[in-house]
């Protein structure tokens, strides 16, 4: 994946919504956290993994992988603030259930916000993308509905969202 050109995109992104709104990276960190958490439950609610009492399958997958590069842009945006890169260390491939990389990937940003290293930020950007590749994604299906949402994103701030 081409984690530099997204990290760039995203720093362009961040710079032009904290611009807008008269806020520092430092002002937003929380929020962004909480950002993440909040995303991270969308993308398993169209997932529907954890919805045992119903029979009604997942949301289709270009619904599932919007919600999945919700959560990339957070996770950019969150390296962006603290100065870490995402080094596209080796994503495990053990047979866990969605609903068990779910709970694991709530641990991790839970130690990423109460230790926030550069070793729990890789931890957690990993079980992320361990998430996408259990949906199936591609690194060439992250990396243009990546795109896409950036540009929506970027015409969100322009229209004053």
């Amino acid at each position: 994946m081409k984690w530099d050109s997204l990290y760039e995109l995203q720093r362009k992104l961040d710079n032009d919504i904290l611009e807008r709104n008269d806020l520092t990276r430092e002002e937003v960190m929380d929020d962004k956290i909480l950002a993440l958490i909040v995303e991270v439950s969308e993308l398993a609610n169209e997932t529907r993994c954890f919805k045992y009492w119903s029979q009604k399958g997942p949301s289709e997958t270009s619904v599932i992988l919007e919600e999945f590069v919700d959560g990339i842009h957070f996770l950019l945006s969150i390296g962006i603030d603290y100065g870490y890169l995402f080094n596209g260390s080796q994503i495990s491939t053990q047979d866990y259930s969605l609903t068990d990389l779910f709970h694991k990937l709530y641990g991790k940003i839970n130690r990423f916000k109460l230790n926030p290293t550069n070793m729990h930020y890789q931890k957690m950007f990993s079980t992320y993308l361990e998430i996408g590749l259990k949906l199936n994604f591609t690194e060439e299906d992250i990396h243009q509905a990546y795109l896409d949402k950036n540009k929506v994103n970027h015409e969100r701030q322009q229209s004053g969202y």
